[in-house]
């Protein structure tokens, strides 16, 4: 997976990261809700280009 972020993503990944380690230190109920908050981006995108796919007739 790792192959597929190049990178930038890699980058990316690496300061997401750090973001949520220093948030969760100074406070762990913030960094909790900016986790769900990213998944739950994580699900739309992926329903959206999902969704996007099956109307061009990729499955």
């Amino acid at each position: 997976m790792l192959d597929k972020l190049g990178a930038k993503g890699i980058a990316g990944l690496v300061v997401m990261v750090a973001g949520f380690a220093l948030v969760a230190w100074s406070a762990p109920v913030v960094a909790a809700g900016l986790g769900l908050i990213v998944v739950g981006l994580i699900l739309v995108a992926g329903g959206l280009a999902q969704s996007v796919m099956g109307m061009l007739g990729m499955p």
